[in-house]
C-alpha cells in the first residue's frame, strides 16, 4: 500500500512539471548547464592547483601530475579548465543580455513608430547584418585592441541586429491588435503602450532567441580568444587554451579538453533553447497535450483487455 502511495505521489509530482521539461533533451541540457554553472561558482574552492601557477612538470599527460595533465609552462589543465568556466560563461551571458536589450529597444521603437525612424534604424540594422558576424567582430576587436572587454563589446555590436529584426516584426504584427488600439484610445502614451501591451507579448520569442544565442556567443568569444583578440595570457579561458595547444600538437590533452567543455556548454544551451521554444509554442503544446491524453485513454483500455 505504501509503495502504491509513493508511486502516486511521484506521478503527481511529475505531472506538475511541464511535459516539455521531461523530455530527454531538456533533462540533459539542464543537467549539463547547471553542472557548469556550479563549476563556475565553486571554481575557486574546487580547483586542485592555482590555475596561473607554473609549478608542475611541463607537458605531462593526464594522470601523472594532474587529472588532465599540464600545459607547456607547467600549469594544471584541469584547474585552468574550471577557472575558464568563470570567464567564458558569465561573459557570454553578459554579451547576450546586452545585445537582447539593445536589439529589443531598437526593434520596438522602429516597429511601433514606423515612418522615417523605422527606415533609418532598419537600414542601420541591414548595414550591420551585411557583414559576416565573425569578420565584423574580428575587425572591431582588432581596432579596439585585444582584450576580453573589447571582445565582449565586439560581440554585442554584431549580435543586436538579429534581435532588432525579430522584435520589429513582432511589434508590427501586434501594434494593430484591438487591445493595443484600445489602449491608445484610452490615452496610453506610446511608451506605456509598448511597456504594458506589446513587450509582455514579445518576451517569449525574444527569450527563446536569447537562449539559443548563448551557445553562439560562447563560440564567438572563444573564437576571438583563439585568434588572440580576446583573453590574453595568462588568463584561463577556453579559447586561449586551445590557441596555446596549436603549437603542441603532440600534447593532445591541451586542446581536446577545452574543446569538449565548449561543445558540452553549447549543446546544453541549444537543448534548453529548443525546449523553451517548444514550451512557449502554443501549437506544439496543444499537440503534446493531445498526444498525452490519447495515451492516457489508450492505457486503461489496454489494461481492461
Amino acid at each position: 500500500m505504501s509503495k502504491e502511495r509513493t508511486r502516486l505521489k511521484r506521478g503527481r509530482l511529475m505531472q506538475r512539471i511541464p511535459a516539455v521539461w521531461r523530455t530527454p533533451l531538456a533533462i540533459v541540457g539542464a543537467v549539463i548547464g547547471l553542472s557548469w554553472a556550479l563549476v563556475a561558482i565553486l571554481a575557486p574552492w574546487i580547483t586542485p592547483f592555482d590555475p596561473l601557477a607554473q609549478e608542475l612538470t611541463r607537458l605531462t599527460p593526464p594522470g601523472v601530475d594532474g587529472l588532465l595533465g599540464t600545459d607547456q609552462v607547467g600549469r594544471d589543465v584541469f584547474s585552468r579548465l574550471l577557472a575558464g568556466a568563470r570567464v567564458t560563461m558569465p561573459l557570454a551571458l553578459i554579451m547576450v543580455v546586452s545585445a537582447t536589450i539593445i536589439g529589443t529597444f531598437i526593434g520596438a521603437i522602429a516597429g511601433y513608430i514606423g515612418g522615417w525612424v523605422d527606415e533609418v534604424l532598419m537600414r542601420l540594422t541591414d548595414l550591420m547584418m551585411a557583414f559576416p558576424t565573425i569578420i565584423l567582430a574580428m575587425v572591431i576587436a582588432a581596432s579596439l585592441g585585444p582584450s576580453l572587454f573589447n571582445a565582449v563589446l565586439a560581440g554585442i555590436v554584431v549580435s543586436w541586429p538579429q534581435y532588432a529584426r525579430v522584435v520589429r516584426s513582432l511589434v508590427l504584427s501586434l501594434r494593430t491588435e484591438n487591445y493595443v488600439v484600445a489602449g491608445r484610445l484610452l490615452g496610453f502614451s506610446p511608451w506605456r503602450s509598448l511597456r504594458v501591451d506589446i513587450l509582455p507579448n514579445i518576451a517569449g520569442p525574444t527569450l527563446v532567441l536569447a537562449s539559443l544565442d548563448i551557445g553562439t556567443a560562447i563560440l564567438l568569444l572563444t573564437g576571438l580568444s583563439f585568434l588572440g583578440l580576446g583573453a590574453q595570457p595568462p588568463t584561463a579561458e577556453w579559447g586561449s587554451m586551445i590557441s596555446g595547444a596549436v603549437s603542441h600538437i603532440d600534447a593532445w590533452w591541451l586542446g581536446i579538453f577545452p574543446g569538449i567543455a565548449i561543445l558540452s556548454v553549447v549543446m546544453a544551451f541549444n537543448f534548453i533553447g529548443d525546449s523553451l521554444r517548444d514550451a512557449l509554442d502554443p501549437l506544439a503544446t496543444a499537440e503534446r497535450e493531445g498526444a498525452s491524453q490519447q495515451d492516457d485513454t489508450q492505457q486503461p483500455a489496454n489494461e481492461e483487455k
